[in-house]
């Protein structure tokens, strides 16, 4: 008799609000630490082992300020003790140099970070960003490397190759589609990242517009791992505006039920990476 092939629990992680979504998009988008704890504990009811944050300034603005992430981690741990890896983006959005983001990360000592390539390894900078990855691993910080492109994973190929990158199978984040206006992502766009990837690589994909749930759908029977949420897109595959997060949420765990595979805890993930 065949055994059949172990499934790789699927890490649903949850981006709630993102650095440019306002309450005129929609007017549960969840902003101050207590909205963000309370977004993460209904999310963690319904699948997700990470949460993938964002703060903003007085103006609502995107910031990398390190206080305003401590109330932030605070205020969710509060509210949902370790069942949540809380990962904090360093993500520039035209305002942070690397050495800025470099900074944030250093000083706030996060669980784990989001970091894309093409930002804070820009060519030429390749000696910085490996003091820099070592740090992060003696300080024990998870990154997750944000990928907009198979030229941005063939890079990334390049940099571990090169041992700038030390962390032997990092968590890859592939970015389906861009922030431009109108921006709709395809699950056919996940195509050419599947057919560059090693298979022995972990992945997760997100998406824009109302195709999310598709892509998403799709990376998960294919072993990957998904993140939804706000940051990305509001709606539901019934075509109706989410109430929250949650709901997208329960969308992608639904689906890894359909198909037959495990969910990730948080300390599943943390044992993963």
């Amino acid at each position: 008799m065949e055994q059949h092939a172990v499934l790789i629990p699927a890490v649903i992680a949850v981006a709630p609000n993102g650095a440019r979504k306002s309450r005129h998009d929609h007017p549960a988008l969840p902003i101050t630490p207590a909205e963000l704890a309370a977004e993460a504990k209904a999310c963690v009811a319904e699948g997700a082992s990470m949460i993938h944050l964002h703060v903003r300034d007085d103006e609502d603005a995107h910031t990398l300020d390190v206080a305003r992430y401590q109330d932030a981690i605070s205020a969710i741990r509060d509210k949902v003790g370790d069942d949540i890896v809380i990962q904090v983006t360093s993500e520039a959005v035209g305002i942070y140099s690397a050495d800025e983001q470099m900074d944030m990360v250093v000083k706030l000592q996060p669980e784990a970070v989001s970091l894309a390539i093409r930002e804070i390894v820009p060519e030429g900078s390749e000696e910085k960003a490996a003091s820099f990855f070592s740090e992060m691993q003696a300080l024990n910080i998870v990154p997750q490397f944000i990928l907009y492109s198979v030229e941005d994973l063939h890079r990334c190929d390049d940099l571990m190759r090169n041992a700038i990158i030390p962390f032997s199978n990092p968590f890859l984040q592939l970015v389906l589609g861009r922030y431009a206006a109108g921006q709709q992502s395809h699950p056919r766009d996940l195509i050419p990242f599947v057919e560059a990837l090693d298979a022995k690589r972990h992945w997760s994909v997100c998406a824009f517009g109302p195709l999310e749930h598709a892509a998403a759908s799709c990376a998960l029977a294919m072993g990957g791992h998904v993140r939804v949420g706000f940051e990305n897109n509001m709606m539901l595959k019934s075509g109706n505006i989410a109430g929250n997060n949650a709901e997208l949420v329960r969308q992608a765990r639904e689906v890894t039920e359909a198909i037959g595979r495990p969910l990730a805890t948080a300390n599943d993930l943390r044992r993963m990476f």
